[in-house]
């Protein structure tokens, strides 16, 4: 294993002893695919969800809420989540451990996309390699591969509680409340709207630490848009600079990642979607703002097995780490983010379920006279052949009318060629309709339908949904990951975090060079007015001066001050600020320093540029 490829597990070894993350109640044993963010990871993961904030929700003009993380199953059995929300597991016959089928493939042969895969073609590769359970090694051959819901049941209320679901994805709370949200943004699209939160996935095996958990956060963006409307103004992006790996290149024997512009991929067609284009070219800024290595980034579109099945087109924000020991590659692509066309699947799922309208009323610039097909059913009949279900049959007939008014004026036509008594239906004198799985016929004369001229200064339209999702906690560890360091300074090895100041979780340590009352005294008082000034500061008195540096070094943290003696006794009160990556230091005053290190912090300054 060369020294690149153990970066995971250093990382791994130094957020435990830093306070970045470790698994959850180890007092007990701990859980797989439960981790807790201390001190430092907390303060991280904020600033990335501020800076996301900003630039998503502010940037964009978009609003925020904060929805429940329980919902009814209801809202589930509409999105689809039900049936649908699932990965391949398989278990292994001697020790009975449960693993992700295309994790086994993936990891130990040429695949690349098992997920995409049909469980029948998993099957047959696992028997073709012989692949083997990795917790015991025994042979998986002939093991059934299914189907295993990721969705954490619970029940809402006592006794005969109703049931609900932990929420897989923080999109639906936002989609339920579409009709309320609408209203907000005076029913005019575009708009978006934003949630950070957590959502939950019963992972069959997570693994790599926070890359892959059971409990984690996401950033996700619902921008509604007009299906017939205009694009978004692409100038903005259009000359951002992308590393592109679209499906055509992946399915190349040749095929390799491409560097081009937004504007270039979206003339060629690369990018279909402007909507998607417009956000990649949004992200991808904003992913190296935050220190993510552009050497190794990409954007990767989804092969078409492996799109979700709403989905019209979808590219994924990919970053490259080591294996951390799990793999034998040098290098491993992990998802960070997806920007996704959902169409109408989530709005037109919970307009039928619901009885809500996930519609806008898109006006016209002229009313329209046009011809409509109604229905007036005749509810003396509908009533006792039907009982409690004479409205669903409304309903149907409602849907069949818009849907095909053909069917009526068929039946109508043939009811007019009979002969006899017209109460009673004959072959053709009747429409059907399916009411649970059963096909029912009824008469036409009792539906009453009509084609009427209508003017129309509008009509309903449900609104397509762009998706760019993101993973918080994958995006700490890409952060973390690439801004590890190692080096020497006096002869002495060092690891350090290149974390870019505005989001660094301390961005200043303050010490007193040695344990004394008037140093330790005037420490303090700095210390204070910084964080009055708005700064994170971490103060520290104990060891000596370079291991209180190294200790801030390995947190990342860009700079330190140092009081000596020159700062309580010289005429002007000035201080040693040292900074993190180069460890050269500058003789500031205090008078200024507030301002200085903010200035620093907003890359107003460089520190190389300062006079000390």
């Amino acid at each position: 294993m060369t020294g690149d490829e153990r970066t995971s597990e250093k990382l791994v070894e130094l957020a435990k002893r830093r306070g970045y993350f470790f698994q959850s109640s180890s007092a007990y044993g701990g859980v797989g695919g439960f981790y807790t963010f201390g001190p430092q990871g907390a303060a991280l993961k904020r600033n990335v969800e501020d800076a996301w904030r900003e630039r998503f929700t502010v940037g964009e003009g978009n609003v925020e809420i904060d929805a429940p993380t329980i919902m009814p199953e209801a809202v589930f059995e509409a999105s689809g989540h039900l049936e649908t929300f699932d990965d391949m597991l398989v278990e292994c016959p001697d020790c009975g451990e449960s693993h992700r089928a295309d994790h086994v493939v993936e990891d130990n042969t040429d695949y690349e996309d098992a997920e995409s895969l049909p469980i029948p073609e998993v099957e047959e590769v696992i028997a073709e390699y012989e692949l083997v359970c990795p917790s015991c090694g025994a042979g998986l051959a002939g093991q059934a591969v299914e189907d295993f819901n990721l969705m954490f049941a619970t029940n809402i209320g006592p006794g005969d509680a109703q049931p609900g679901y932990l929420r897989p994805e923080t999109a639906q709370g936002i989609f339920v409340e579409f009709p309320r949200l609408k209203e907000y943004a005076r029913n005019t699209l575009p708009f978006g709207v934003t949630q950070i939160g957590r959502a939950y996935r019963n992972e069959i095996s997570p693994r790599r630490s926070i890359i892959r958990v059971r409990e984690l956060t996401q950033a996700e963006l619902e921008q509604f848009v007009d299906p017939a409307g205009d694009g978004p103004d692409l100038s903005d992006v259009e000359d951002v600079t992308v590393t592109l790996y679209p499906a055509s290149e992946q399915q190349a024997e040749d095929g390799e990642p491409y560097e081009t512009t937004i504007g270039d991929a979206v003339a060629e067609g690369t990018i279909a979607d402007e909507w998607i284009a417009y956000y990649l070219g949004v992200a991808k800024p904003w992913y190296e703002s935050l220190g993510v290595d552009m050497d190794r980034f990409r954007f990767r579109q989804h092969l078409a097995g492996e799109r979700s099945h709403y989905a019209s087109d979808c590219w994924d924000a990919e970053a490259e780490i080591d294996g951390g020991g799990e793999s034998s590659d040098s290098g491993y692509w992990i998802e960070l983010a997806g920007f996704a066309h959902r169409g109408d699947y989530d709005l037109s799922k919970h307009d039928a379920h619901s009885e809500d309208r996930y519609t806008v009323f898109r006006q016209y610039d002229e009313p329209k006279t046009v011809e409509r097909a109604v229905v007036d059913p005749d509810m003396s009949y509908l009533g006792p052949e039907f009982g409690a279900d004479a409205q669903r049959v409304v309903e149907e007939l409602e849907t069949l009318a818009g849907r095909d008014r053909s069917a009526f004026s068929a039946a109508a036509t043939a009811a007019e060629d009979s002969s006899g008594d017209e109460s009673e239906p004959r072959d053709g004198a009747a429409v059907e309709i399916d009411l649970d799985g059963e096909t029912h016929e009824i008469p036409v004369e009792k539906t009453g339908f009509s084609v009427d001229e209508q003017t129309e200064a509008g009509e309903h339209v449900i609104p397509h949904v762009i998706e760019p999702s993101f993973g918080v906690d994958r995006l700490v560890y890409t952060v973390l990951h690439h801004a590890y360091r190692e080096d020497e300074v006096d002869g002495e090895a060092r690891t350090y975090l290149e974390l870019d100041p505005e989001i660094a979780p301390t961005f200043v340590g303050v010490f007193p060079l040695q344990s004394d009352e008037a140093l330790e005294a005037e420490a303090t008082a700095i210390a204070r007015a910084l964080r009055a000034a708005g700064l994170s500061v971490a103060y520290d008195d104990s060891g000596n001066i370079g291991r209180r540096y190294r200790r801030q070094d390995e947190v990342g943290t860009p700079f330190c001050v140092t009081v000596d003696y020159e700062t309580v006794e010289g005429q002007e009160k000035t201080v040693t600020v040292r900074e993190r990556d180069s460890t050269a230091q500058k003789r500031l005053p205090v008078s200024d320093l507030a301002e200085t290190l903010s200035a620093l912090r907003a890359g107003e300054l460089a520190f190389e540029d300062l006079e000390g």
